[in-house]
């Protein structure tokens, strides 16, 4: 049979409250395995708490590393270390029998195998789950209705592997129950546990650079904005009160203490700088804009807060 890694969602209790956290929550764990040859791999998991990283798996021990100090959620010690026990002997047998399987559904080395699982609340209610595996970064299968189906875009070895997987029942139902059941719990006991924390609001901090030159005669105008909680942020650089489409904003990145970093530039004439601002709008400012015009001069802009995309 092929076990399948089921990091975190061990039969643990949990409760708590959603109420006041952006809708629907989730939680979701990544696995990334990387098959050099027959004798060497290497696996990387994390568990996160929508877009928050809440734990990480030692890769030497299989001892799950706990982010935060409500990381733990509700759960004692010894539920922990049933949990890194059931993982540790799911996730070894998951990864010897890939190397088993890799020549019966057509595998050749080297390869990469992702996993994501995990669920959603809305309402502090299930609202659903997912559990799906791609093959070099395309998706491969994905669980539904209590059996594997494989996309319909990947051929035979997807075909093949729902062969496999569906061939154990019983494993299945068991994927089907944490699903629906323990992870919704899970996430309750984490947001319960870290209330405090994932309701804060940190302000930004903002600031202006110049980038590299896009060529002669022009500039490249940086606005960085950092160190803000929630996620959520509208960045632009205005003229007056026009908005520049040529706006071009980054990713928004974590920062080591949880909070997040974005930056967006604007290309322009050298000579048009001058009358040019960078305007930030975020929960935590409280409806006051952050506005730092083209020369380093900051002031701060009185208006309704707007409503932040989710």
């Amino acid at each position: 049979m092929l076990f399948l890694p089921l990091p975190l969602l061990a039969v643990l209790p949990g409760g708590g409250n959603a109420d006041g956290l952006k809708e629907p929550v989730s939680f979701h764990v990544i696995q990334i395995a990387s098959f050099s040859n027959h004798s060497w791999k290497r696996n990387l998991i994390s568990g996160c708490l929508g877009d928050l990283q809440t734990h990480t798996l030692d890769r030497n021990s299989s001892t799950i590393i706990f982010l935060w100090p409500w990381s733990r959620g509700n759960f004692g010690n010894e539920e922990w270390k049933e949990l890194e026990m059931l993982f540790h002997i799911r996730c070894d047998r998951f990864l010897e029998e890939m190397h088993r399987y890799s020549r019966e559904i057509q595998i050749e080395y080297p390869f990469e195998i992702q996993w994501t699982v995990g669920c959603e609340l809305h309402s502090g209610k299930f609202s659903g789950s997912f559990h799906r595996l791609a093959y070099q970064g395309s998706d491969l299968v994905s669980f539904q209705n209590n059996s594997w189906l494989p996309s319909p875009v990947a051929g035979n070895m997807a075909k093949h592997l729902c062969k496999v997987l569906n061939q154990n029942q019983h494993e299945n139902d068991i994927i089907h129950s944490l699903l629906g059941d323990t992870c919704p719990r899970l996430i309750l006991g984490l947001l319960d546990a870290g209330k405090a924390h994932l309701q804060r609001q940190v302000k930004p901090e903002a600031w202006l650079s110049r980038g590299l030159s896009p060529g002669p005669g022009h500039l490249q105008l940086v606005c960085h904005v950092s160190g803000f909680y929630p996620k959520p942020v509208w960045v632009m650089w205005m003229q007056g009160e026009q908005e520049q489409q040529g706006t071009q904003r980054g990713d928004i990145l974590p920062n080591a203490d949880g909070t997040w970093y974005l930056r967006a530039t604007l290309e322009v004439a050298a000579g048009e700088a001058a009358d040019l601002s960078c305007r930030v709008k975020h929960s935590s400012l409280e409806g006051q804009d952050i506005i730092l015009y083209w020369g380093s001069r900051i002031t701060y802009l009185h208006f309704q807060p707007p409503i932040l995309p989710q």
